[in-house]
């Protein structure tokens, strides 16, 4: 289905303000879930690995706020890429700092919330402004395609006829019937048998005007059973059909080999890039930094980086002289650097430069629906990006717990970190290789000539 050209610009505008608060109220929280971390750590008194099993499950408020996250920023992605192709990524890097934006907020609004109302009260009064969010979905207007409205809802009646691509409606009608036919008929019998033992009672039925009309009424329900029965038949066939389809074409966005290398890179990616914003608060904890020390607290400075570097890396994927796969690549990279770097800090003033960085480089969020985009085609975006960030989600889940594992054994976090970056960089790496020879398209553009087309013409000394 192809849509309208994009507008960029007019009610896109719009789309980006809502999708905006959108993330700013879906994210914030989660995304500034390390101050309640420390808050669980020290009312539960679990371990580090355990205890962060509810951080990396949406706040702690239930699986359900996960999915709930996932389908809003999908959505606004999405949406945000239909509306936008010459700014497709300023317009990401507006929408992807709402949560960015909300991290920050949400940091010192938690801190007192706790301090107020208690740990409870904070979780319901977070909740409670993450209603919001349904005022701006209410703004947000699907593009339609380019060739037709958008589809009406199909009375159930319809349907049947609809579907029905071969002719076998008249078929399966008199095959129903005469199955029920057959089942009234042989339940009649019996039922004359036991009432009236002979074949005298059977007759006179059929002259009484009463036993007319039931059986005109047991036709009638006989049709009407068989018009259901075929309507489920075809729309039986019809969903088979639909999930068929779904799985050949995630089976195709997967033999794209760059498609299959941002799989990889965004699970591992989201594995080791996720625990720093859950865990750095417990990390300076833990390397013995005095609380007079923390001017502010380093989830703050990650959630104001990480805006920065939304904003700017989506401005820079929008100049056509950048390949934006690379770009990414290289933000990977020198992330995955900067995490193995984190045990080596042992100071505050090093621990805040190195989360600045760190939440800079998160903010390739805002690139990589472009990135997305440019790999697998706009029309495919809503099915890949699905796709992505299923897998990134589980990454997410997984990434934080496997950190507070890795403390728990070893009573240090060096080792958690290097894993982190390990898998950071692998990730950076496995997309590098796929990329390198699938985004050249030099030799597409400018075919070598043959040599045979070139002709010398040698004199002759005889």
């Amino acid at each position: 289905m192809e849509f309208k050209k994009s507008p960029d610009g007019g009610w896109g505008w719009v789309i980006v303000l809502v999708s905006f608060f959108t993330q700013f109220l879906c994210y914030g929280s989660p995304l500034a879930v390390g101050v309640l971390y420390i808050e669980w750590l020290d009312t539960f008194g679990e371990g580090k690995g355990k205890t962060a099993w509810v951080g990396s499950l949406a706040s702690g408020v239930g699986l359900l706020a996960r999915l709930g996250c996932g389908l809003l920023y999908t959505a606004t992605v999405t949406i945000t890429c239909q509306y936008f192709d010459s700014h497709r990524g300023l317009a990401l890097g507006l929408i992807s700092t709402g949560s960015s934006v909300g991290l920050f907020i949400y940091a010192a609004l938690q801190r007192l919330l706790i301090e107020f109302y208690g740990l409870d009260g904070c979780l319901l009064i977070v909740g409670a402004l993450a209603l919001n969010i349904l005022a701006c979905g209410s703004l947000m207007r699907p593009l339609q395609s380019s060739d037709c409205p958008l589809p009406e809802k199909t009375a159930l009646e319809s349907v049947p006829d609809r579907y029905s691509i071969y002719s076998e409606k008249e078929k399966d009608l008199e095959e129903n019937t005469n199955i029920l036919g057959k089942s009234h008929g042989a339940e009649e019998t019996c039922k004359g048998t036991l009432a009236s033992g002979g074949r005298k009672q059977e007759s006179l039925l059929h002259k009484n005007p009463t036993t007319v009309a039931h059986a005109k009424e047991a036709e009638t329900y006989k049709k009407k059973v068989a018009e259901q029965t075929y309507f489920c038949k075809q729309l039986a066939k019809r969903k088979w059909q639909v999930y068929k389809n779904y799985c050949g074409e995630t089976v195709a966005l997967f033999k794209n080999k760059v498609f299959s290398a941002l799989f990889i890179a965004i699970f591992l990616f989201d594995i080791g890039g996720f625990p720093p914003s859950l865990l750095m608060e417990d990390v300076a904890r833990s390397s013995n930094v005095k609380e007079e020390e923390l001017i502010m607290p380093l989830i703050s400075i990650i959630g104001i980086m990480t805006a920065v570097g939304k904003l700017l890396l989506g401005i820079l994927a929008d100049f056509k002289w950048i390949n934006t796969l690379y770009l990414y690549v290289a933000t990977l990279i020198v992330m995955g650097l900067a995490l193995c770097a984190i045990p080596f800090a042992e100071s505050y003033v090093t621990l805040a430069i190195l989360s600045g960085i760190l939440g800079f480089l998160t903010g390739n969020w805002s690139i990589f629906p472009y990135v997305t985009t440019k790999t697998v085609g706009i029309e495919k975006l809503a099915h890949a990006y699905g796709i992505l960030m299923f897998f990134a989600g589980l990454g997410n889940s997984l990434g934080p717990p496997i950190v507070g594992w890795f403390y728990d054994w070893t009573q240090t976090y060096d080792t958690a970190f290097y894993f982190s970056g390990c898998c950071v960089l692998l990730g950076g790496f496995v997309l590098l290789l796929a990329a390198l020879p699938s985004w050249d398209t030099c030799n597409k553009l400018l075919p070598r000539p043959a040599p045979a087309t070139f002709l010398y013409k040698v004199p002759s000394n005889v």
